[in-house]
């Protein structure tokens, strides 16, 4: 029997009778589903959905799919619950733009008809591995979009310098600077100007935030080096985010990003492609006059 975990924003006022399909379609194929307590308690609370279904509480689980109903956030907090379990996530959107759940909420029966027929794709998705030095609380290691060192409590910039396998690139004088995968480019690095990566790609980009130097532009490097982070600040603290998750350190807390030891799988269904997304969430084409 197939087994699927369900995971899902606490976000979902119009989607209701999507999700009650998306039950009702999974019961009729007779499959074990597993759904993440916070988002059951939601449903029930909520949309009186009553879901007697095994209850994920941590990570502590095992599937053959997972399926995320949400946008891109919801996506990026299921793949943490994953982590290196190798199980394939399918992303439904019922947020806002969506490149990684990019499946529509009146498109779920065809997704699912499409899985059982074994009609889709799996594209790996490389994830970031950071390492603060000093920082003794627990922290995200791992991120699918980016990490991010950000100025905090102060208008003034934050000075940032970045070696690359002990090379030294530049020392950035900005309001921050990000380093996102070929999936992250779509997120917080395309809205500093970052280039747009082809998800398959073996690439980092390091994208600068309001750099105080407009010579100073995104550079895309490859994933097998290990970039060294040092900040100085005179607010004498900064932030470094990890897929939206913000933590605050000292000058003395460098950071190491390299390369994951493991990948996230996204099943994408056959007959759409990356480039169909680009178009269809960037409006590619579209003359707005019409």
């Amino acid at each position: 029997m197939i087994k699927i975990a369900i995971f899902g924003s606490c976000h979902q006022i119009n989607s209701a009778k999507h999700i009650k399909q998306l039950f009702t379609l999974l019961k009729e194929k007779n499959v074990n589903v597993l759904i993440e307590k916070d988002f059951c308690d939601y449903l029930y609370n909520k949309f009186q959905i009553d879901i007697l279904e095994d209850i994920i509480t941590d990570k502590n689980f095992e599937a053959d799919f997972a399926i995320s109903i949400g946008g891109d956030g919801t996506f990026l907090r299921t793949a943490r619950y994953i982590g290196d379990k190798n199980i394939p996530i399918l992303g439904i959107n019922s947020g806002r733009l969506g490149f990684l759940a990019d499946v529509p909420l009146d498109g779920i029966e065809t997704a699912l008809e499409k899985l059982w027929r074994e009609d889709y794709h799996i594209e790996e998705r490389s994830l970031l591995e950071m390492y603060i030095d000093g920082y003794s609380e627990n922290y995200i290691k791992y991120g699918l979009n980016e990490v991010a060192i950000l100025k905090q409590n102060n208008s003034s910039m934050i000075t940032i310098r970045v070696d690359i396998n002990t090379y030294y690139l530049n020392t950035y004088e900005a309001d921050g600077l990000i380093v996102s995968t070929p999936t992250g480019s779509t997120a917080y690095s395309l809205s500093v100007g970052g280039p747009i990566i082809e998800p398959a790609t073996n690439n980092m980009v390091i994208s600068p935030v309001a750099p105080h130097s407009l010579t100073t532009r995104p550079l895309v490097i490859s994933d097998n080096y290990t970039l060294r982070i040092d900040v100085e600040s005179r607010s004498e603290s900064f932030l470094v985010s990890v897929d939206g998750i913000s933590y605050s350190l000292k000058p003395e807390n460098y950071i190491v990003i390299k390369k994951a030891p493991y990948k996230i799988n996204v099943v994408k269904l056959n007959g759409h492609t990356f480039y169909d997304t680009l178009r269809d969430k960037l409006m590619w084409g579209v003359d707005r006059r019409i």
